[in-house]
């Protein structure tokens, strides 16, 4: 079967991406992330550009890079997301990989996007105990640092620092092992699915706040985001 990749460049793509290719018969055709078009850079998670084609040149799989507005709404993400489906279809592509892992109301969202389009979903790491997950990912040599950390579930001093087992320790007991409700996002630089290690610097960190809005009333949340450069 051949296959695209959802790239978010992160802890579980990259996780998933290394159990689809050591496990599985699948050839990985591409790889596919989110961009936002103003700032050049990947949605939600904040690593730049360049960054991004670095890690794409050391797994040596073509990317296909989804530009998506500053603003986007959700109807403008789910065209763009389909036309890139359509694009990957012609290549051959039957299927899509992500690494999600028990978010159930999340794949089905991807899942009915993906019969739109006439494609199958892999989800590799679906229903893993995420405990497990990030202590074997570290144990096979991966090295990921967290870009960005949610700011009422994490202090600012969590951004910007490698997972190690000692940092999964230190982790409250209400933020997931994996950071799968959001709690925190990753930028992997090195692991048994890259031809070599990217250097990487750690810039300044940063707090970006978003606005929710419940029933009851209106709270700002926001994230501490670590701007990642590539090594001069």
């Amino acid at each position: 079967m051949k296959a695209a990749m959802f790239w978010s460049g992160g802890k579980d793509s990259s996780f998933a991406l290394y159990k689809v290719l050591k496990e599985t018969e699948t050839e990985v055709a591409f790889l596919v992330t989110t961009i936002n078009e103003e700032y050049r850079r990947i949605s939600m998670h904040g690593i730049r550009e360049n960054l991004l084609d670095a890690q794409v040149a050391s797994i040596g799989i073509p990317l296909k890079k989804m530009l998506v507005p500053k603003e986007c709404t959700n109807e403008l993400y789910e065209e763009n997301l389909l036309q890139v489906f359509a694009e990957l279809k012609k290549e051959g592509v039957e299927a899509i990989i992500y690494g999600d892992i028990f978010l159930e109301d999340l794949k089905v969202y991807r899942e009915k996007l993906l019969e739109k389009a006439g494609l199958t979903g892999l989800f590799p790491l679906w229903k893993e105990d995420t405990a497990l997950l990030v202590n074997e990912f570290i144990a096979l040599g991966f090295k990921s640092i967290l870009c960005c950390v949610k700011s009422d579930l994490l202090a600012k001093e969590f951004a910007g620092k490698l997972i190690t087992e000692e940092l999964i320790n230190q982790l409250p007991a209400d933020v997931d092992s994996c950071g799968e409700n959001g709690e925190f996002h990753s930028f992997c630089y090195a692991g048994p699915i890259f031809k070599q290690e990217i250097k990487v610097e750690i810039g300044e960190t940063v707090f970006k706040p978003y606005e929710v809005k419940t029933a009851q009333d209106l709270f700002q949340h926001g994230f501490w985001f670590t701007d990642l450069l590539v090594h001069q």
